[in-house]
């Protein structure tokens, strides 16, 4: 596997038009992010041009484009604040240092192959904990967007001191924000498609704020360091470690999560195939060098690949000149953005959380799904008001336990006891022949589908309903998987058997299955040669065990059977 992404100059005008075009998208978004995270503009600038370099020429898809998102962006505030406040002398640089190891922990991700298994995790958790970071984005952009700074304490601070937010808006910033989204919301689609809205709305925004508003007092990016940035060499606390590691990891995971499902998009608008392990691994490069350099976290972003892609984009050649010219506004164009408004920066980043609800979910889920409904709006209430990994992580086992039981409540129907031929199986003419010769002494122990540990106990209630017999033959031929905890109510159901006197006979289990038998010790209730690949034969020698006078002129095909398993 090539360490670079697919770089080729084949398409060389449409990957330099693309790459152009998302640049020109995501300055605003850069600036915005930045300002919103408390880590500064520049970090932005940094996190965009780091994060969509490197993520451009080690990641899996050519075309992704990948930068600070809104949901990385909320993760990145809660854990500014949170470091700032704990240490401010050192906060920042230990913020930069958990967007290293984030890095760290994508690239061990992707070296370890766990890209398939990042997003295997139901919607209604996905589309909760999106749609929370949605809210959040909003509610935080509140206050700038009323022309105030952003009160201590976070969301809960926000909604806390709402009240006294809206008793002191500055009519001008809040006019600024108003614009913003006007623009942004009702900007003709045939002028968008020359000009992104949030750049168009930036430019206005920022002249009506020197003209109109040119004599009131309007708080501006300010000035931004032109140049290279100073390396932000790791910085750790005892104190602190186990909570960074913590922050670092689930960076990580949304970063990954939040690329994976951007991939996707990529991949049905290119009809192509994107590597998601190989695209973990450049996506932890990226934020491991931004983190070195202060910038911000990133992720795959869906706007600014859309874009790319729409404008002809097809190989990483494009994600590499967005890079490169978001780094030339860094080293020599910065100081144009000192008099954009804060508040213009506000409107653009509350657009974007917008867009993060999924709005498309929320309208129809209690249409679709009760259950799905009630922890889609679980996970999104834990997401806003307690904690991302909390809400994940009890989404996905809530919605796994669900699932669970309902898999098991189905399987479960596929646990059957039969003594005679009746409907429960699909027999043939000859197995129900000699089920009827058995004269109600042979009970069939049928088992049918993956044998997962929610199958237990319907196994073992039908183990225990079992009716007197002489012989138990325990029908594994339909069963491609046993699980541990299936293994041992199996077990308990043949020593039972067993201890009673019965005779066990065992059909059909395969390679895997007899492996799993094997290493529970089956063989000390049930000798090889009562082992059968198929059920007539096991039927035959089941026969002949409870009525050992049967003959082959009596009962054709009945006899002493004592074929091996093979």
């Amino acid at each position: 596997m090539s360490l670079t992404n697919t770089i080729n100059f084949r398409n060389l005008q449409g990957d330099l038009f693309g790459g152009l075009t998302a640049a020109i998208v995501s300055l605003p978004l850069a600036l915005a992010f930045g300002v919103a995270s408390g880590a500064g503009p520049v970090a932005g600038l940094y996190g965009a041009v780091c994060v969509g370099f490197f993520a451009a020429l080690f990641g899996g898809t050519p075309t992704l484009i990948s930068e600070p998102t809104g949901p990385m962006t909320v993760v990145m505030t809660a854990i500014v604040g949170s470091m700032t406040a704990a240490n401010p002398e050192n906060g920042l640089a230990m913020a930069f240092t958990v967007v290293m190891l984030a890095g760290i922990f994508q690239i061990f991700f992707g070296i370890f192959k766990l890209g398939k298994y990042i997003t295997l995790m139901p919607y209604s958790v996905i589309s909760g904990f999106m749609s929370g970071i949605g809210v959040i984005l909003i509610i935080l952009q509140i206050a700038p967007f009323v022309g105030q700074a952003n009160p201590k304490g976070g969301v809960l601070g926000m909604v806390q001191n709402l009240p006294l937010l809206l008793t002191k808006i500055n009519p001008a910033e809040t006019a600024l924000g108003l614009l913003t989204l006007a623009i942004i919301f009702f900007m003709p689609a045939k002028l968008k498609r020359f000009a992104p809205p949030q750049l168009v709305a930036l430019i206005i925004g920022t002249i009506v704020s020197l003209t109109i508003f040119g004599g009131t007092d309007i708080r501006r990016i300010g000035e931004i360091p032109v140049g290279l940035p100073t390396l932000q060499l790791p910085v750790f606390t005892a104190s602190q470690m186990t909570i960074m590691i913590v922050d670092g990891a689930m960076l990580g995971m949304l970063g990954c999560i939040d690329t994976l499902l951007t991939a996707v998009i990529a991949d049905s608008l290119t009809r192509t195939e994107h590597k998601s392990d190989k695209e973990l691994i450049g996506q932890g490069i990226g934020n491991l060098v931004s983190g070195l350099c202060g910038g911000l976290p990133g992720a795959g972003a869906t706007m600014g690949t859309v874009v790319n892609i729409q404008t002809g984009a097809r190989t990483a050649v494009s994600g590499l000149t967005r890079a490169l010219i978001l780094l030339v506004v860094v080293l020599w164009a910065a100081s144009i953005t000192q008099p954009i408004p804060m508040a213009v920066l506000a409107g653009i980043a509350l657009k974007v959380g917008v867009d993060i609800l999924d709005w498309s979910f929320l309208k129809r889920a209690h249409k679709v799904s009760l259950k799905g409904t009630i922890i889609m709006y679980g996970v999104l209430f834990l997401t806003v008001f307690v904690d991302l990994i909390v809400a994940v992580g009890v989404g996905v086992f809530i919605a796994n336990i669900l699932t669970i039981d309902r898999l098991s409540e189905l399987q479960s129907q596929e646990v059957k006891v039969i003594s005679d031929a009746d409907d429960a199986v699909i027999l043939d003419d000859e197995e129900k022949k000699l089920l009827d010769l058995g004269n109600g002494r042979i009970l069939l122990f049928y088992l049918s589908g993956p044998m997962i540990f929610g199958v237990s106990k319907a196994i073992a209630r039908e183990h225990s309903a079992m009716a007197d017999s002489d012989v138990l033959i325990m029908d594994l031929t339909d069963v491609p998987m046993l699980g541990v905890t299936a293994s041992l109510a199996i077990e308990n159901a043949i020593k039972d058997a067993s201890e009673q006197g019965r005779n066990v006979l065992i059909v059909g289990a395969t390679s895997k299955v007899k492996k799993r038998l094997d290493k529970f010790g089956i063989s000390r209730f049930v000798p090889e040669h009562y082992m059968f690949v198929d059920r007539v034969d096991a039927l035959k020698q089941a026969v002949a065990l409870v009525n050992p006078h049967a003959t082959e002129a009596n009962n054709p095909g009945v006899g002493t059977y004592t074929d091996t398993y093979s």
